[in-house]
């Protein structure tokens, strides 16, 4: 899946959308709503000067069978 993120001057996600969907709403719910509330990016900038900008963020979900993460605790 892929999300696109507006990014602030002050590196903080201002929106954040679905660009490209994993298939499934509870994995594209979860993955913007953790880059909404923790993510922090390094702002661009333009002669210097932070400025807004959008950035395409790809993510990769790796799902493990039930006893598998059972077994790592």
């Amino acid at each position: 899946m892929t999300i696109r993120v507006l990014v602030g001057i002050d590196g903080l996600v201002q929106r954040a959308e679905i660009a490209e969907s994993s298939g499934f709403d509870v994995l594209d719910d979860a993955a913007i709503e953790t880059v909404r509330r923790r993510w922090r990016f390094v702002p661009a900038r333009h002669g210097g000067t932070a400025i807004e900008s959008w950035v395409l963020v790809p993510i990769r979900f790796a799902l493990k069978e039930a006893h598998e993460a059972n077994a790592s605790r």
